[in-house]
């Protein structure tokens, strides 16, 4: 769920629920996605959240990839853990585990909007379901870090430590032990690492002597302040200031791992414990409120941190020749059915020549004229649309960058399948095809190990970016919109070849077109492929860039939008009005994908040109 339908639709309309079945409601249904086949890739690669391999960090002996995690608080019934474990986080915190369920509530927004309450007691679903859900967790890709309960009892901790030592690689107590009995909760767990949770506000000399000399303990978690309402614990959204007092208090004393949970709402305050010198962090309150998109912009903001300018990789021009040709190609195909229409090849074929088609039914001509200009519009917008991402992309060994082109071309290649299909092969097409071909397949050698991520400079939740979103909403919807529509025209060609709107316009039936010339409909149904295909191929361009491209400040995406969209809606609803096909039904989808496209540029333009 990423942010831009989080913050646009479902966060608004679950608001309206009570707080636990709004909560339950999402992340059940993650773990549905998540639990299918290929569910969790699925998650991973439409979000591109896995984290760079630069994020990569050891504590503990454990690998974890990337500093920023869940707090328990979240997810305490561990109904959408699977989930998460692929949408950015680098480890995910389970409990507090209590030996009973507890079912005292569920956490709430203040009258404010500005804090979560939450009731005295947790939520837990007890030790024995919590096992079997992380008996069915199992194997989890992320280091999996349980909280215990107190319990006031040394025994009780450690009999649940032992019954829930094989499931967790780290675990927290909130409980001020003895160096002794600190010991005995060590051997519970079989030596694995031990942390010990306190309060931000609870920070004292003692426990700095504790982080000192590190005795039977591997860190240290400052939880966030809760405040007693009377109603139960609320825990203001904005801490890290407080949190990174208290970090900093810690580094002058020791190197024992911090861990901070809760305080972050926006990239900059995780930036900001990361510089005060904490090791990990947890999302709480904050990532309710900022949305599921966060701990990927806390990881990009990371990244942007630690490169100073973003590598040049040799081989990108291939691509990007790849993307030109297209642009010629579709700039020669406008000429084309601007004047010509059928090419000498097509008279050929038919035994007909422009004239004597004309004579017959000139709406038979300006219909075919009509599906070449707009196949030439699109195959322009996609030239520009590779061109682009192969100069900024690619080049800069941006992963996502390369799949988009990867994708889309193989799609693009596959289509000429279709126009063998329908007993007419177009040798235009053909050749096109033959020149794209050997500069696709050196751009992909030269660019299929790229694996490098997106750094963005965005730091806070300002304007521009919640604006943004609805953009980011649009430009997915006309991505996908035009995919479909590729795929639908595609399906008619191979079946009808015609709908009604086409019949009216023609003034003809398909058989009476067919009595005329026989390979008259294979001539018109191998455009109408080739526009279906055109269609796929730049409509996966353009969900792919709305999906993975929006980051904060990158200007070339915007125009990349711009560019690659006004040849292809110049084309498609000039030519309508051009040959007189002005039907409303026929020309609506085109009217709907330009508001689109126009409210996705006036959305996302503040973002994409915003100076800090």
């Amino acid at each position: 769920m990423p942010d831009w339908t989080y913050h646009t639709m479902f966060e608004p309309a679950l608001s309206r629920l009570p707080a636990k079945d709004g909560r339950e409601f999402i992340h059940k249904g993650m773990h549905r996605i998540a639990s299918i086949p290929g569910g969790s890739k699925l998650i991973e690669y439409l979000g591109h959240t896995a984290p760079a391999k630069q994020l990569e960090t050891e504590i503990f002996g454990l690998k974890i990839a990337n500093p920023v995690g869940l707090s328990g608080k979240i997810d305490p019934l561990l109904s959408g853990t699977k989930a998460f474990s692929h949408l950015g986080m680098g480890f995910i915190e389970v409990g507090p585990v209590s030996w009973e369920p507890v079912e005292a509530g569920s956490p709430s927004f203040s009258d404010s909007k500005d804090h979560l309450v939450f009731p005295y007691h947790l939520e837990s679903p007890g030790l024995k379901r919590t096992i079997d859900k992380l008996e069915k967790l199992k194997p989890f890709s992320k280091p999996i870090f349980i909280r215990i309960e107190k319990s006031g009892s040394l025994e009780q901790t450690c009999s649940l430590l032992n019954k829930l030592s094989a499931y967790g690689e780290a675990f927290i107590i909130e409980e001020p032990f003895s160096e002794e009995q600190r010991k005995s909760l060590k051997e519970a767990i079989n030596g694995k690492p031990i942390l010990c949770a306190y309060s931000v506000r609870r920070i004292d000399a003692a426990i700095l002597e504790l982080a000192v000399t590190e005795s039977y303990i591997d860190g240290i978690v400052i939880d966030e302040l809760g405040i007693d309402t009377g109603e139960g614990i609320e825990y203001p959204i904005e801490q890290a200031g407080l949190l990174a007092e208290q970090v900093s208090a810690i580094r002058q004393h020791s190197k024992v791992p911090v861990i901070v949970s809760g305080g972050i709402v926006e990239p900059k305050d995780a930036l900001a414990l990361y510089g005060a010198g904490v090791d990990l962090m947890m999302l709480s309150s904050g990532y309710v409120r900022t949305g599921p998109g966060l701990p990927k912009r806390i990881n990009e903001g990371l990244l942007d941190q630690r490169t100073a300018s973003p590598p040049v990789y040799d081989g990108w021009i291939w691509h990007w020749l790849f993307g030109l040709f297209m642009f010629l190609g579709g700039a020669a195909a406008m000429l084309v059915s601007m004047t010509l229409v059928l090419m000498p090849y097509d008279e050929a074929f038919l035994n007909l020549s422009r004239e004597e088609l004309m004579a017959i039914n000139p709406n038979i001509y300006r219909f075919m004229q009509h599906d070449r200009m707009t196949v030439a519009g699109t195959m322009v917008s996609g030239g520009i649309l590779y061109m682009q991402l192969a100069r900024h992309g690619v080049r800069h060994g941006l992963q996502w960058a390369k799949r988009a082109i990867h994708f889309a071309g193989v799609l693009g290649f596959l289509g000429i399948l279709l126009f063998i299909g329908f007993g007419y092969f177009d040798w235009l097409h053909g050749i096109l095809w033959l020149i794209l071909l050997p500069f696709f397949w050196k751009g992909y050698q030269a660019s299929k190990n790229h694996s490098g991520h997106s750094s963005s400079r965005n730091r806070t939740n300002h304007q521009a970016w919640k604006q943004s979103l609805w953009g980011q909403l649009a430009f997915v919807s006309l991505g996908f919109a035009l995919a479909a529509a590729g795929l639908v025209i595609s399906t008619i060609g191979v079946n009808g070849v015609f709908v009604q709107t086409d019949i009216a316009y023609i003034c003809m039936s398909p058989e009476q077109i067919a009595s005329i010339n026989e390979r008259l409909i294979p001539v018109i149904a191998h455009d109408r492929a080739g526009l279906g295909s055109a269609l796929i191929s730049v409509g996966l361009l353009v969900l792919m860039l709305a999906l993975w491209g929006f980051q904060e400040g990158q200007r070339w995406v915007w125009y990349t939008f711009l560019f690659g969209g006004l040849p292809a809606f110049g084309a498609a609803i000039i030519i309508h009005y051009v040959i007189g096909y002005t039907s409303f039904i026929h020309i609506l989808p085109a009217y709907v994908a330009l508001l689109l496209f126009a409210s996705g540029l006036i959305m996302s333009r503040k973002f994409f040109f915003y100076r800090l």
